[in-house]
């Protein structure tokens, strides 16, 4: 495991809060990277760090960034509100790579997501209005 509050700052048996050390920088860190970001992707696992994650989503909400969201399905009701300030809610990596595809060169998969069972939106709802 690397320390990076001791790596920069010294070892941790001289400084009390290592830990704290440690958060603080990454804290530094990750700010500056979602300040900058023009999209944020927020990844939620199934065990831990979810707390980051979810402070990490809100404070590029308050920036008032895109934010695309990726977990598990198991994972949407508890992150219900997180979810609705995303402008893209995946649940897997290939879904995030397809979206910043499309978003950033217009891109869209040659597949789509349900394969054979893919139907376009006007087979299964009608042409729409004729005269728009």
């Amino acid at each position: 495991m690397v320390i990076i509050g001791a790596i920069i700052l010294g070892m941790e048996e001289k400084r009390e809060n290592w830990d704290k050390i440690g958060a603080n920088m990454n804290s530094v860190r990750t700010r500056a990277l979602i300040k900058d970001a023009d999209v944020v992707v927020v990844r939620f696992g199934e065990k831990y760090r979810q707390w980051n994650a979810a402070f990490d989503a809100g404070y590029a909400a308050a920036l008032g960034k895109s934010i695309i969201t990726l977990h598990s399905p198991s994972l949407s009701h508890m992150l219900k509100e997180v979810n609705a300030s995303a402008s893209v809610v995946c649940e897997d990596p290939a879904q995030v790579v397809d979206t910043l595809a499309y978003v950033i060169r217009g891109e869209l998969p040659t597949i789509p997501r349900d394969g054979e069972d893919y139907v376009p939106i006007a087979d299964r709802f009608g042409a729409g209005n004729p005269n728009p």
